[in-house]
């Protein structure tokens, strides 16, 4: 009788040992001086607390750990179309640290899970690539993570990812909207694109029925990729430009409330931050959408309501920032290079977004 292996009932081994020795290399090019050495490839992954002499006294007197969860949704899709692995890590860490920032909070360490049907090294060495790029582009480390090969599970080539980050915060400067008032200032800094929220309707709009298997390589107008390209760019990491604002103005802390802008749009996200008796009104006119959100709305007919309430519409991340230093907070972000554009006013009202 012949004997049956693990490999036999579709979990590689091998393959496995193959895959993390290719992401060692990402991993450990993230590193902050806070991760012990030795955490890659043990059961937890370690990570000091006690900063170098000097910043824990200077950031942190009485610290607050924050943390969040999340993941990229259908976005998925477009990268199992296009074959590309190594961009879509990179939305995976932005959704996480995006949220982080809002309220305040500095990403310390990140660990991801990757799931996929059959381990194929190659596409796990591009998919924490991309991962790494993202942390560094944030400043935390990846401390760990978790890949499951589930045969059955998924189809070939497909994968699933979720992620998971803990940032760190001055407990008197956490920012939770409280201090939000009538006549702040709302900024908002410009996104790549979609970034990794509504791609149920992108994907339906763009790859339905009628889309062709050359669909994804052609370029529209107005863009200068092609769509497929276009679909896959990933979500902006607003970290370092966020926490230049907050640290340059510790002390005045003219930074009243944050908004990550995701699956909701301006709509459901801004009220987020607000307090109930205030409103936020938008001034469309203040800044221009990119290509792809025209191109969306248009092809799919999709009423302009509709396009506020599920997407970014070109604005990433909100600050809502008190009316007397909004004019010095955004010539910091311009001069950083940060594409930021005042976009609208808080009023008295009932905790909703109005547009003008």
């Amino acid at each position: 009788m012949r004997m049956v292996t693990y490999k036999d009932s579709g979990v590689d081994i091998d393959a496995g040992n193959a895959a993390v020795e290719r992401i060692s290399s990402h991993v450990q090019s993230t590193y902050t001086p806070q991760v012990l050495t030795g955490s890659h490839g043990g059961f937890a992954g370690m990570f000091r607390l006690d900063y170098p002499r000097g910043t824990i006294e200077k950031d942190f007197k009485d610290p607050v750990l924050v943390a969040c969860t999340d993941g990229v949704g259908t976005k998925l899709e477009v990268a199992y179309r296009m074959g590309i692995s190594n961009t879509i890590g990179i939305d995976l860490v932005a959704m996480c640290v995006n949220d982080l920032i809002v309220q305040g909070a500095k990403p310390l360490f990140f660990l991801d899970y990757i799931a996929v049907g059959k381990m194929e090294p190659d596409t796990i060495s591009g998919l924490v690539e991309g991962i790494a790029e993202g942390c560094r582009q944030s400043g935390c480390a990846i401390l760990g993570g978790e890949t499951a090969e589930m045969p059955g599970f998924y189809p070939p080539g497909h994968y699933e990812l979720a992620g998971f980050s803990v940032g760190a915060a001055e407990r008197k400067r956490l920012i939770l909207g409280d201090r939000v008032e009538a006549g702040d200032k709302v900024i908002g800094l410009v996104s790549s694109g979609f970034h990794s929220n509504g791609y149920s309707l992108v994907r339906k709009v763009f790859l339905g029925k009628r889309a062709s298997a050359k669909s994804l390589e052609r370029v529209l107008p107005g863009c200068d990729r092609p769509l497929g390209e276009t679909l896959l760019e990933p979500t902006r990491i607003y970290v370092k430009p966020v926490l230049s604002v907050l640290d340059a103005y510790r002390q005045k802390r003219p930074v009243h409330a944050i908004s990550h802008i995701t699956g909701g749009g301006l709509i459901e996200n801004i009220p987020r931050c607000l307090p109930g008796h205030l409103d936020v009104v938008i001034q469309r006119k203040a800044w221009k959408p990119p290509a792809i959100f025209t191109h969306l709305a248009k092809r799919g007919k999709v009423p302009r309501a509709e396009m506020y309430r599920v997407f970014n519409m070109g604005i990433g991340m909100v600050l809502v920032v008190s009316r007397h230093f909004a004019g010095s907070v955004l010539r910091r972000l311009q001069d950083e290079g940060e594409p930021a554009v005042e976009i609208g006013e808080v009023v008295k009202g009932k905790g909703k977004v109005k547009f003008k």
